[in-house]
């Protein structure tokens, strides 16, 4: 993850931009909640899937706590608008 966030920063200093310049900063906050949201949707996926094999009646709460996490996603999409 550190090498992405570095990645990420060379991109944006070397096509002119700083990191104070407001679409650079959404950016990084938006894919950065992006790659935070898949890593917790990997180990949440697996147990969701584990628990509905064993028992049907799971769905709902596996389906649940599989979304949940793409929420900051979206909230961190809320700062591209505002900025």
């Amino acid at each position: 993850m550190l090498e992405a966030t570095n990645e990420l920063g060379n991109l944006v200093l070397s096509t002119g931009g700083t990191l104070t310049d407001p679409n650079a900063a959404a950016a990084l906050a938006v894919g950065l909640a992006a790659l935070g949201a898949g890593y917790a949707e990997r180990g949440i996926g697996s147990a969701a899937v584990g628990a509905m094999a064993e028992d049907d009646d799971l769905f709902v709460n596996g389906l649940i706590l599989t979304v949940l996490p793409e929420t900051i996603v979206i909230l961190a999409l809320v700062v591209v608008f505002i900025v």
